[in-house]
């Protein structure tokens, strides 16, 4: 099974920029889909974004396209999650995920906190 680790939260102004980093270990990543997700304080968690292996092809929630990228570097085992332009709304906690094919994400990393104040 892999192993994820987040890391790159912080607290940040709003309209500011932030990149989380999700490194994986024990086995390679390069054919898994990878996937950000968040949750809220007092909310259920939400999708964010994903990123395919095999095409590289990216989606997002729509209360974040045009302000995150999702990307991977496969040589580096890691995935990233680029946020520009930082709301209060985006305060949560950031998972990463991995999907090895099954069908649903099955590795989930321990998360990492963002805290946007206004």
């Amino acid at each position: 099974q892999v192993q994820l680790v987040e890391s790159g939260g912080g607290l940040v102004q709003a309209g500011g920029s932030l990149r989380l980093s999700c490194a994986a270990s024990g086995r390679t990543v390069s054919t898994y889909d990878m996937g950000w997700f968040r949750q809220a304080p007092g909310k259920e968690r939400e999708f964010v974004a994903r990123i395919e292996w095999r095409t590289y092809r990216t989606y997002y929630a729509d209360s974040v396209k045009g302000r995150f990228t999702i990307s991977r570097d496969n040589a580096k085992n890691t995935v990233y999650l680029q946020m520009n332009s930082l709301k209060p709304d985006d305060t949560a906690v950031y998972y990463c995920a991995a999907n090895s094919g099954t069908g649903s994400f099955e590795s989930w990393g321990q998360g990492t906190q963002v805290t946007v104040s206004s």
